[in-house]
């Protein structure tokens, strides 16, 4: 597959973007390992250099991809199990989709950031780091998910917005008391410091060795209920959550914004997206976070799968310069 992407210097944020053709040259990211190798301080000088987004506006819905899952070692898409494994052909998709003027921001680990800092693919973004990274998938303490990524000091040095916390709470699992113990934590430091802590709850459960998240209605209300009653001020927290059945009832839970997640869908591509765009018509709901669904579409087309995502937001908003 011919991928198209959208590249600038590293560091250099008024640089105007070209398009060319990649032909799966495996040489085509060499200059980020020689850059790490010689000069790793050139990533926090494309942080520092970096046009930051706008800001957020009400009635404005925001689109984030999302690029997180290899950090916790989930790299299934559909029924190939290693299909993000490539990390070439990830970051081709990843600039596809941030190249596209709609597409507000990442959430990312901070490996994948800072090679997105590198390639200035992050200009005028909104940036969103990956916390805890480690409930690795089908780990037997996968319910122990400790913040292995980004911290909050680390975040703000970048200049990022916010702090992403998967928040999976399981009933019957000792490890979920301190979880949610470090999440608030993370929630106050993001606070400190004003910036969004991102919260991904579910209540989840063990089925034959694997963690399932519930995805009743209930369920995810209930998680809801308990994420965002965490740490010692909510001023600054975010929802991230599942498009589910009785989405009416889903957003009658929170007050907070919140952006919908596309996790591994199930049934075609537009039903995915009609599903969304019926979401998105709720009230309290600021956007998309969503990755796999549209990095790895299933007629390969990036480019068309992010554009017809972003024709479902609502764009009415001015937003200031």
């Amino acid at each position: 597959m011919t991928l198209h992407v959208s590249r600038t210097s590293p560091g250099a944020p008024n640089s105007a973007p070209f398009t060319a053709d990649v032909d799966d040259d495996p040489r085509r990211y060499a200059h980020l390992s020689t850059i790490r190798l010689e000069d790793p301080d050139a990533v926090a000088r494309a942080a520092n250099a970096r046009r930051r987004h706008p800001g957020l506006k009400y009635g404005r819905q925001n689109f984030i991809v999302a690029a997180d899952h290899p950090a916790r070692g989930a790299l299934a898409v559909g029924s190939d199990p290693v299909a993000m494994a490539d990390r070439r052909q990830l970051l081709d998709r990843l600039q596809i989709a941030l190249a596209n003027p709609d597409v507000d921001g990442v959430l990312a680990s901070p490996d994948i950031m800072d090679d997105l800092l590198l390639l200035g693919a992050l200009e005028g973004k909104l940036v969103f780091g990956s916390m805890n990274r480690g409930g690795l998938a089908g780990l037997v303490n996968e319910f122990d998910d400790r913040f292995t990524g980004h911290t909050a000091a680390a975040l703000e040095a970048l200049g990022a917005d916010g702090g992403k916390m998967l928040t999976r709470i399981c009933l019957g699992d000792p490890d979920t008391v301190s979880m949610l113990e470090a999440t608030a934590k993370a929630i106050d430091s993001l606070a400190e410091r004003r910036l969004i802590a991102m919260v991904e709850p579910f209540l989840s459960v063990r089925e034959n060795g694997k963690v399932r998240n519930d995805l009743s209605t209930n369920a995810v209300i209930k998680s809801i209920a308990i994420a965002e009653g965490l740490g010692s001020t909510s001023a600054y927290t975010w929802m991230k959550l599942p498009v589910v059945a009785e989405m009416e009832r889903v957003m009658a839970a929170t007050t907070m914004p919140t952006v919908l997640l596309g996790g591994d869908p199930e049934g075609t591509q537009d039903e995915v997206f009609a599903t969304w765009q019926a979401a998105l018509a709720l009230p309290g709901v600021q956007g998309l976070t969503v990755g796999r669904t549209l990095l790895y579409p299933q007629d390969g087309d990036v480019a068309g799968a992010v554009a017809t995502a972003a024709s479902l937001l609502n764009h009415t908003a001015e937003v200031s310069e």
